[in-house]
């Protein structure tokens, strides 16, 4: 085992998942299982596994977290600043995805709970997850119209 002279940061993913529904736009979220931030909604997602990319880790957190596998992702981007996760130094690499509908999700793993809220109408959100959620916006809404663009 190598050992590194520098402190070596946490990395984990995060899915931002986006829904057509009637009523609008919904996006999943998870109820915190665990500390920190027990009790509160973010988007699904963890630590990175050493054998897996960061964009395997938010697939299989999403799966592991609501049950709920997608199709494309695109990456958002990542987000780094120092105090984000009170656990320590945590860099973590946002994915998005868009669904047709939003389908039966359950939380699983460390996830006490999964939903779809409306876009409009979401609980505080844990971390950065709001910085992150505006982001997600800015590329996946289109301005004009108010709807979900295409993936493609």
């Amino acid at each position: 085992m190598y050992s590194y002279e520098y402190p070596r940061p946490a990395l984990t993913a995060d899915c931002i998942v986006f829904a057509h529904a009637d009523d609008g736009i919904r996006v999943l979220l998870v109820e915190r299982g665990n500390e920190p931030y027990k009790g509160c909604w973010a988007f699904p997602g963890g630590f990175m596994n050493m054998d897996e990319t960061t964009a395997e880790a938010a697939r299989r957190e999403l799966r592991e977290e609501t049950g709920l596998d997608v199709g494309a992702i695109r990456q958002l981007g990542a987000y780094d600043r120092v105090d984000r996760d009170p656990r320590g130094r945590v860099i973590t690499v946002a994915y998005m995805a868009i669904v047709d509908d939003a389908g039966d999700v359950c939380g699983g793993d460390d996830a006490h709970d999964a939903r779809w809220f409306p876009l409009d109408s979401l609980p505080p959100l844990a971390f950065d997850h709001d910085k992150i959620l505006a982001d997600a916006c800015r590329m996946a809404i289109n301005p004009s119209t108010g709807q979900l663009k295409s993936m493609g």
